[in-house]
């Protein structure tokens, strides 16, 4: 499989409350609206102008801070499946992959990207293009963690995996309580 988007680049330690405000932790409970507030303090830009498969480039500790799922939810609700980082924290690279926005890491492509960069993500030879410049390498994926992707997240892949993929599945809601 090969993603390509338009780059969005920020930099280091990029924490959960910044890509999901926790203003809207236990207000906004329709994950529709994530889009809306995505990034909303860092750069109020974004959520205006990403379009679906852009991708978004990030230093180190990409996703630090709380383990609040609704900052993976936001970017797959803006239609990014690819951040690429220097480095993950680990809950929010687990949280991404469960909710089908694929997290990879690859330093060296980080540090050649520049916001509105067009890049490629070639899944099957585990490397990022960029216009004429020789292909980044990243470490491939574990089968598990592109059968989680290639489904669309963890609970498409296990409704498959039952047989319940056919049955109607409530809208996802986070809690007020």
């Amino acid at each position: 499989m090969k993603l390509t988007g338009q780059c969005w680049v920020y930099g280091d330690d990029v924490n959960t409350d910044v890509i999901f405000p926790g203003k809207y932790t236990y207000t906004m409970t329709n994950v529709a609206d994530f889009k809306k507030v995505a990034l909303e303090d860092l750069d109020p830009e974004f959520a205006k102008n990403v379009q679906p498969g852009d991708i978004v480039v990030a230093g180190k500790n990409f996703g630090c801070g709380s383990s609040r799922e609704q900052a993976a939810v936001c970017f797959k609700m803006c239609g990014v499946k690819v951040i690429v980082a220097k480095s993950f924290a680990r809950i929010f690279f687990r949280n991404c992959v469960n909710n089908g926005v694929l997290p990879i890491v690859c330093p060296e492509a980080v540090n050649a990207l520049r916001k509105g960069d067009t890049i490629t993500v070639d899944l099957e030879h585990s490397t990022i293009t960029l216009g004429e410049l020789p292909p980044f390498s990243f470490p491939p994926l574990s089968p598990s963690v592109t059968a989680i992707i290639d489904a669309g997240g963890l609970i498409p892949m296990l409704r498959k995996k039952l047989g319940t993929e056919h049955l109607p599945m409530p809208e996802p809601k986070f809690s007020t309580e």
